[in-house]
């Protein structure tokens, strides 16, 4: 089970979960629905069965990638660790655990489910021919909002649409800052990101833009959704860590790209989503 927790980086579930969480109790916070258990369980099961399958495909399509990269040659697979059989039928097993939890909610989510799956498994190999792999990373975990909405009400909304939207920027921003990594390696094997297309500063200065339109947005939500003063403590703090990420990494120095990564986001994620929770039960 360890090997697995690590082979899927079962911890950085927390970057995408709480908002789909927040897009859950946006929909039964409205009069016409309610707090269901079976759903609300539903929905954190397609959350863990669709990044597990998501993330072990990655480690299963980049397995010789991942084998020629310092960095990333002591993964399980090329480590040795699990076999990538075993990988392929880890992902086969979750993929087909998420339809199944997808067709225990409601149709429009069970008929959906593949739309969702090819675009989180197909991520894996954006980067052979396209610098816009991070944004493809952003779409795929933007579905958690929205997703989790739909699971209760059946029907979009302008409002988890927007949360979909800062889940998009946010993450695609924070990607860029951990491809800094492999800039050197991804220019020698000619694979796409944007790091290795523009160069650090500016990959830098494009994820500082993407996380400038995920505060933005993040501002348009709290209007759109009247929401309290609790949201906007969430914002203001989710906002706050946005920037200190982007101050803790240098193009000249990379050391503290794992806090910005994984640390910030994960704190700015699940804070955010305790101060909305929060708003729309307290008001």
């Amino acid at each position: 089970m360890k090997k697995y927790f690590s082979f899927i980086k079962f911890s950085h579930t927390v970057f995408a979960l709480p908002f789909a969480v927040i897009g859950y109790f946006l929909a039964v916070s409205q009069p016409e629905y309610f707090f269901d258990w079976k759903i609300f369980a539903l929905v954190i099961a397609c959350m863990i069965t669709a990044r597990s399958a998501a993330m072990g495909f990655n480690r299963f399509a980049d397995r010789f990638i991942d084998a020629r990269n310092p960095r990333t040659a002591m993964r399980e697979i090329p480590s040795g660790k699990i076999s990538a059989a075993s990988a392929f039928i880890f992902v086969l097993f979750f993929s087909l655990a998420f339809i199944t939890c997808t067709f225990f909610i409601n149709p429009i989510c069970f008929k959906l489910s593949p739309v969702a799956l090819a675009v989180v498994l197909g991520y894996s190999y954006t980067k052979r021919f396209t610098s816009l792999a991070h944004i493809i990373l952003g779409i795929g975990l933007s579905l958690a909002p929205i997703g989790a909405y739909l699971a209760v009400t059946g029907e979009f909304s302008l409002l988890p649409v927007l949360f979909s939207l800062v889940v998009l920027c946010w993450v695609s921003g924070f990607d860029i800052i951990y491809a800094l990594q492999d800039e050197a390696f991804d220019k020698a094997e000619k694979l796409f990101s944007i790091p290795s297309a523009l160069g650090k500063k500016s990959a830098l200065n494009i994820s500082r833009m993407l996380h400038f339109f995920s505060s933005a947005l993040l501002v348009v939500a709290g209007v759109e959704g009247q929401f309290g003063i609790e949201y906007w403590i969430g914002a203001f703090v989710f906002i706050a860590l946005l920037i200190y990420q982007q101050q803790l990494v240098k193009p000249q120095d990379l050391s503290r790209v794992n806090l910005a990564f994984a640390t910030t986001n994960g704190i700015a994620s699940i804070v955010f989503s305790i101060f909305v929770l929060a708003d729309l039960y307290l008001n």
